[in-house]
């Protein structure tokens, strides 16, 4: 034990460890309130304030207020009297949409909008809640989150695979680690994609300013980030957008969002990386009222986990499931479809 945790668990016997973060060696000055506004996803300013006051925020092992100043390789960390929310799991009766099940895995075909697992901003609600209430004695993963092996984003839809005993667990997640599972999921994106396929490698880690975000790191920085392999294809063309198919060859968090960003093609309606501005068209006002119609019909990143197979963990057998296209995402496309046919009819 170190001695700034000594220090911790000398003065505060019952104070649990909620975040814990330790500033770049290339972190300028900057008021820990600042500075955690930057990490804690849906946290406020004045909750951080509150916490200083409180004496629950301390630097180097120590409480500060919230105008300390946080400098390079300072250790931050967040503590409550309280265990952290996520691990107090509730059970919930929540519908679940599921599309197979024995006795070793469930394949869930989750809606947009459902958090997975419990975390900052939202404890109830999830997919895990729902999970528990309807499975017993569900494994836990190395984050002690009951069946979980994989996830997607809240405001993606699709598929997942939950594992029922202890040796699926370990086994779909061997599968995950070694890239021999399949996941294809179907992405509209701004912009008309050149190539009709392709492949998109780069390392992905926290954006260093927007740590809300992620990023591409190369050069010299490729070490900030882990490695990352997106393979793509175009389904079909609407001029200012195209929809493709985006197979995973790694699970790194928001994935296709950054990769297809980084080839500078954002998702359509992705608001955390810029995707709900107009990236692309005309600055005509029919356009934009077009724009905004199809932002209304889809509220939210236009991704949707679409195929994933893997071995079954006790027969052995190869398995695949498909959910369909939902009809937000759908309605979306139909209407760019149909943007598109009436422009080339224009043009012709």
């Amino acid at each position: 034990m170190s001695n700034q945790e000594e220090i911790i668990n000398d003065e505060n016997d019952e104070l649990y460890e909620h975040y814990h973060f330790v500033a770049s060696k290339g972190q300028e000055p900057l008021r820990v309130d600042k500075f955690l506004m930057n990490f804690v996803e849906n946290a406020t300013r004045n909750k951080i304030q509150q916490a200083a006051k409180d004496g629950n925020v301390f630097v180097n092992g120590k409480t500060v207020k919230q105008n300390y100043k946080v400098k390079a390789e300072d250790e931050v960390k967040v503590m409550f009297e309280h265990p952290p929310y996520e691990f107090l799991l509730t059970p919930e009766n929540i519908p679940l949409d599921i599309i197979y099940e024995d006795d070793t895995v469930l394949i869930v075909n989750k809606q947009p909008g459902m958090v997975v697992h419990p975390g900052h901003g939202n404890y109830s609600g999830t997919l895990i809640n729902a999970l528990i209430y309807h499975f017993d004695n569900l494994p836990n993963n190395s984050s002690d989150r009951p069946g979980l092996v994989h996830r997607i984003d809240k405001d993606t839809s699709g598929l997942l695979v939950v594992a029922k005993t202890e040796e699926a667990m370990t086994h779909l997640s061997k599968q995950f680690f070694n890239k021999t599972s399949e996941r294809e999921y179907v992405a509209l994106v701004w912009g008309n994609v050149e190539d009709d396929e392709g492949t998109v490698e780069g390392n992905i880690g926290r954006h260093p300013k927007n740590r809300l975000q992620n990023t591409v790191y190369f050069g010299e920085d490729t070490e900030k980030g882990k490695p990352a392999v997106t393979h793509y294809k175009v389904l079909e063309r609407f001029g200012y957008v195209t929809l493709v198919s985006c197979r995973l060859e790694t699970g790194r968090t928001h994935q296709i969002r950054v990769h297809m960003k980084h080839i500078g093609h954002t998702l359509f309606n992705d608001e955390r990386y810029g995707g709900e501005r107009i990236l692309k068209g005309t600055s005509f006002t029919k356009y934009k009222q077009f724009v905004d119609n199809c932002f209304k019909v889809l509220p939210r990143q236009a991704l949707h986990a679409k195929t994933l197979g893997f071995e079954h963990p006790k027969t052995k057998e190869w398995m695949s499931f498909n959910s369909p296209v939902p009809q937000d995402i759908e309605a979306c496309v139909e209407r760019w479809r149909n943007y598109a046919k009436n422009q080339k009819e224009v043009l012709d």
